[in-house]
């Protein structure tokens, strides 16, 4: 099965973008993972955080990043939301964000 991705703004693939070589490197090779094993895809690569979003969760020499993420009509993967991770937590704003961001994709 074929997916492709999407991001929900310029920002969040200039955020990403924006990533350490080591972070992004690492964001490539599980960007190529999720599109190989989608949906099944799980930790240490991917973490489901709920009612239908997900979270990528690059990281390399320079520290972790995490993508939010969700699955939508037509074999599509929107990337919601990105940032480079300064807490062992993911931020409330954060998450908060990912999941408004999500809502309006599924509501169209």
């Amino acid at each position: 099965m074929s997916y492709a991705v999407e991001y929900f703004n310029q920002r969040v693939m200039d955020e990403i973008e924006s990533w350490p070589v080591g972070i992004l490197a690492d964001y490539a090779r599980v960007i190529k993972l999720l599109f190989e094993f989608g949906p099944a895809l799980r930790m240490p690569h991917s973490r489901a955080m709920g009612s239908g979003l997900f979270e990528l969760r690059p990281c390399g020499p320079e520290g972790v990043a995490r993508v939010f993420y969700c699955y939508a009509s037509g074999q599509r993967i929107v990337m919601l939301h990105a940032f480079i991770k300064k807490t062992r937590t993911t931020p409330t704003r954060d998450l908060d964000t990912a999941r408004r961001r999500m809502k309006r994709v599924c509501d169209g």
